[in-house]
């Protein structure tokens, strides 16, 4: 794994400036030979993508995902619409390929991204599979994302208890993903931009491994980006790493932002 470092962006919000920090980090894990997980980090969209599908296919479906999605950051219009049309170059890309032979080839995507076009701005959190979103706010942590998965569907059904959901057999069976479909849409969920907020978006390889609480704990403990993403990385490695980790962690300041918008 490369160095992880923090970066940083200023953004004029109107009414005062929203400051950005961020780092990110990918890693196979101590049992996967390839690494299926690919990672988008760049202002203002912060994506995980966690590929599925035989030896190379997941690899090449997170991996296309990921540079359609990039190719939106480059042309500098990143919303729903245009996330919804890349996905779907996506899809074709992953079904053209050579390498691409498992019809359940595919990947979870799931990020957010800062939508400023309005009078107010905002975030927008978009999911595909059980990728997740946390957000850090009043040293609480929340899942802001639902996993579209068959355990957690039993869970919201009644029939199974989170506590269940962990260690049941089902847990790696997603009900959504990129690729072995033609028509994929995100849920998108709106948030205020609030100072203090931290995200964690991460692959299920850092929550087979971390717990909710330990993902806060090192928050807590880590006020950098890169500290905090390099502390779950190698604590999600020493309690087994037994799947491909990917996670993104974002902090937001807005420093002059008046009172009430608190």
């Amino acid at each position: 794994m490369s160095e992880v470092v923090t970066r940083s962006r200023i953004v004029d919000a109107g009414d005062g400036r929203i400051e950005l920090a961020w780092a990110e980090a990918t890693d196979t894990g101590r049992r996967r030979d390839i690494n299926q997980d690919a990672v988008l980090a760049s202002f203002p969209l912060y994506v995980v993508a966690d590929g599925m599908g035989g030896h190379i296919g997941g690899e090449i479906a997170s991996a296309s995902t990921v540079e359609r999605l990039t190719a939106v950051v480059d042309h500098g219009a990143v919303s729903p619409k245009t996330i919804e049309k890349a996905l779907a170059r996506a899809v074709k890309d992953i079904a053209a390929h050579p390498e691409t032979t498992d019809d359940g080839t595919g990947t979870t995507v799931t990020g957010l991204f800062l939508d400023s076009t309005g009078p107010e701005p905002h975030w927008v959190t978009l999911n595909i599979g059980d990728s997740r979103v946390y957000l850090l706010r009043d040293d609480t942590l929340v899942q802001i994302t639902t996993d579209h998965s068959v355990v957690q569907e039993l869970v919201a059904a009644g029939r199974l208890s989170p506590e269940e959901a962990e260690n049941h057999p089902y847990g790696n069976v997603i009900t959504r993903a990129v690729g072995p479909s033609d028509s994929v849409r995100p849920d998108y969920v709106r948030l205020d931009v609030l100072d203090g907020d931290r995200f964690v978006v991460c692959s299920d390889g850092l929550t087979k491994e971390l717990t909710d609480f330990g993902i806060r704990h090192f928050l807590r403990e880590c006020p950098d980006p890169a500290d905090a993403v390099t502390a779950m990385l190698d604590a999600a490695l020493e309690n087994g790493g037994r799947d491909n980790i990917t996670i993104i962690v974002l902090n937001v300041r807005r420093p002059d932002a008046p009172a009430d918008a608190e």
